[in-house]
């Protein structure tokens, strides 16, 4: 069933480039929040299209209309996101005040044994959070129902606490190979060039500054929008295995 998952967000992320340009240009005006929201909102339409299908469906991408909403989903999405990461947060620094308020090995012991909590904490307030969006998408955009702490829990029962990690450790291991052979292909094909071009007698500094350029542009409008998508699509599909 994962690999489904899987398999089928790879083939729905790439059903349309023109969608992924769009994602790319928001990207870069990001640092203007708005942009920002917008990306998150859309990620979020991902999510809600993906809890009301299925596996292997025939789902197109959604489209960019109704900005409004789109923006206003995009902040639930932040609230929620910023909500979850401050229990861990919390959770830490007051090991860490503990810690400091005390010498020698006792203060490294229990910075370990905070770092230990802080990380299962932060495990199980990630599958939370995940599942919050998704539920919350499944409820109509119901913002209380990505806190509602007992449905989720029973939620992520029914799909399996192991399958919900072992899913999310996949789409880390996807993404990562996805990210690194793209870069190092473009790398490499470049590298040759300017080799090439070394040993010919031509300044190789210009095509190695054009792979530069072209790596940075191929990430920003192609995968980084693409595996955006693809784990938006990956997280709302597994939420469906257990309705």
């Amino acid at each position: 069933m994962i690999l489904d998952i899987y398999k089928d967000a790879l083939e729905y992320s790439a059903k349309d480039w023109k969608t992924l340009v769009i994602l790319g240009v928001l990207s870069v005006f990001s640092f203007l929040l708005l942009p920002a929201f917008l990306i998150t909102g859309y990620n979020y339409r991902v999510i809600n299209q993906a809890v009301h299908g299925i596996i292997n469906g025939r789902d197109p991408l959604p489209g960019f209309d109704d900005l409004i909403y789109m923006f206003v989903d995009g902040i639930k999405v932040v609230i929620v996101q910023v909500a979850y990461v401050i229990v861990p947060v919390v959770i830490f620094i007051i090991f860490a005040v503990i810690a400091g308020n005390v010498g020698g090995g006792l203060s490294a012991a229990i910075m370990i044994i905070g770092c230990l909590i802080t990380l299962i904490v932060a495990v199980v307030a990630f599958l939370m959070e995940q599942m919050g969006l998704c539920h919350m998408a499944y409820h109509d955009g119901a913002f209380s129902k990505a806190f509602d702490i007992k449905e989720l829990k029973e939620v992520i029962s029914e799909i399996g606490w192991f399958e919900c990690i072992l899913t999310y450790v996949g789409l880390i291991i996807i993404t990562l190979v996805i990210a690194i052979v793209v870069t190092a292909i473009i790398g490499l094909i470049f590298t040759v060039f300017g080799l090439s071009g070394f040993a010919l007698g031509v300044d190789a500094g210009g095509v190695f500054a054009l792979g530069i350029i072209l790596n940075w542009l191929v990430t920003i409008f192609l995968v980084g929008p693409y595996l955006s998508i693809f784990n938006s699509r990956s997280i709302g599909l597994l939420y469906t295995m257990q309705i």
